[in-house]
């Protein structure tokens, strides 16, 4: 069984973690992912929602839809969501999904279906995001009822700087900002390269970390229909994804 799962994916910094994922994910499996507009390259709130505004997916989408021959479409950008708030977000994804007429989400609802998929409930979230972003998506965790029991923000304004950090950054990054109360690290943004290594985060956490490629790729094959279990890509990969195929949750 073939699987094509399309990204739309704001600008550039970390698109090459989706062929490190499609590579790691074996045959079988398709990632194409197209750019979508990004106007401004700032991790701050006007420009996220520009980033993530209606026309601006639409474009992306249409563009993802007519080139490849996808079965699920994820906005791939978790600031570009999670800023919107939670049914803001819900919209965003409702009028994309509109526009694709196939299982649509973004990377701020991967995120928490990750977590119901491996049970979490208190978790730390290492943002390379300003702190003012960086609380937004522990709002729209709280929202889903998760415990942030740890917030760290690196205050990176441009997606572009953040996709310059290597393994080791990467490494030092959720090792010092993990916490012995939480089930699991987070790691919240698409410019953030994590693909290649998250064995090795995940070996230097001794926990579950969930970083926004992975989780966007995952949500992505479970709304396609790819219900089997993978490795190399972390626990979530292992878990499989359950079945589940709603976009939003309650």
């Amino acid at each position: 069984m073939s699987y094509t799962a399309g990204i739309l994916y704001p600008g550039y910094s970390a698109e090459d973690d989706y062929p490190t994922l499609e590579r790691l994910l074996g045959g079988g499996v398709r990632l194409p992912l197209v750019h979508t507009l990004m106007r401004e390259d700032a991790h701050r709130v006007d420009a996220l929602l520009d980033i993530g505004s209606p026309d601006v997916l639409a474009d992306g989408a249409r563009e993802l839809v007519d080139e490849h021959r996808v079965q699920s479409v994820i906005w791939a950008c978790t600031s570009g969501s999670f800023v919107f708030g939670w049914q803001g977000a819900r919209d965003q994804v409702e009028k994309l999904q509109a526009v694709t007429g196939l299982p649509t989400s973004s990377t701020s609802f991967a995120f928490v279906h990750a977590a119901a998929q491996l049970g979490l409930r208190r978790v730390a979230v290492a943002a390379t995001y300003p702190a003012d972003v960086a609380a937004k998506f522990v709002e729209f965790l709280h929202a889903a009822d998760l415990d942030v029991v740890r917030l760290s923000s690196r205050g990176i304004v441009t997606a572009a700087e953040v996709g310059t950090l290597g393994r080791a950054d990467v490494l030092e990054f959720a090792a010092a900002n993990d916490d012995d109360l939480a089930d699991a690290l987070l790691m919240p943004d698409t410019a953030l390269h994590t693909a290649a290594w998250l064995g090795d985060l995940e070996d230097r956490l001794g926990k579950p970390v969930l970083t926004a490629n992975q989780v966007s790729a995952w949500e992505a094959l479970r709304l396609a229909g790819d219900l089997g279990a993978h490795d190399g890509l972390g626990t979530l990969f292992r878990r499989g994804t359950g079945g589940e195929r709603d976009a939003s949750p309650e």
